[in-house]
């Protein structure tokens, strides 16, 4: 299971292409081969977590034998909530540094994938056409997310009707594109905050219209305050990596990963 959360990439797999953002859930089986491209971001990074077969079947609720049929499996991607944005945070935080607390790590983890697993809600299946134009909604949210965005600006630039892009939109994402764009906002928000000096700043470069706007739309979709947040995550762990550019993998646990490749490669794997 792949979390995004720093810029934006494109998983090419099989004859998919998969849009990963900060608001995005890869679910990668192995033996596919694949290839990364990053068409709208300088770079982006992930946390990978690679549960167990017997911890994974518990969760699911599917036996080994099925589950690459598994709908995520099936789907590769679903929209990530709030909830899983903000664990994935505090799973960062954790794993932040050498002296990081293992024990509390792997509870966010399984935390994680409870709710990334969670398919009471899932969308509808794309068309191919419904997936391309998905998938430049998404590279055009991701490239302005600091912007002001209009309908207008987003239907133009992916060659469809306001109407029938925000019909589409939400019926396969399950949210509006406002909504999508200012979680990707709050998503990036959970990141930046422990090395954030003031916060204003931040909620302007993020795409806020001022610090207020920022501490109300933060407080309303994780309960707390950014300053109470920065607070708990400066407290409670070390910063997560450097932010050079040097980019590398690093192993943090039995089944974590936390990855800052270089997006400039767009080589061919396959998960294993």
């Amino acid at each position: 299971m792949c979390l995004p959360y720093s810029g934006l990439f494109v998983w090419h797999v099989g004859r998919d292409d998969v849009v990963a953002d900060s608001n995005q859930v890869l679910f990668v089986a192995a033996g596919e081969t694949f290839r990364l491209s990053a068409p709208r971001s300088a770079d982006f990074a992930e946390l990978i977590v690679t549960p167990s077969i017997e911890c994974l079947t518990e969760i699911t609720g599917t036996s080994e034998c099925r589950l690459r049929t598994h709908p995520l499996f099936a789907r590769r991607t679903r929209r990530a909530s709030l909830a899983v944005q903000f664990v994935c945070g505090r799973a960062l935080r954790a794993f932040g540094g050498a002296g990081h607390d293992g024990l509390e790590g792997d509870e966010w983890l399984v935390d994680l994938l409870r709710l990334a697993f969670d398919v009471t809600s899932a969308p509808p299946v794309p068309s191919e056409r419904t997936c391309r134009l998905l998938k430049e909604t998404k590279e055009f949210l991701a490239a302005h997310m600091a912007a002001p965005v209009r309908l207008a600006d987003v239907a133009r630039a992916v060659h469809a009707s306001p109407a029938y892009l925000t019909d589409v939109f939400r019926r396969h994402e399950g949210v509006a594109l406002h909504r999508y764009l200012m979680q990707l906002r709050l998503a990036r928000a959970l990141i930046e905050l422990p090395h954030a000096d003031c916060l204003t700043t931040l909620a302007l470069d993020l795409g806020f219209s001022s610090h207020s706007h920022f501490a109300a739309a933060f407080r309303q979709a994780f309960h707390c305050t950014p300053s109470a947040f920065r607070t708990s995550t400066r407290a409670d762990s070390r910063q997560l990596a450097s932010r050079g550019d040097t980019l590398s993998w690093r192993s943090v646990s039995p089944w974590t990963k936390i990855s800052r490749p270089n997006s400039n490669a767009c080589a061919k794997r396959t998960n294993g």
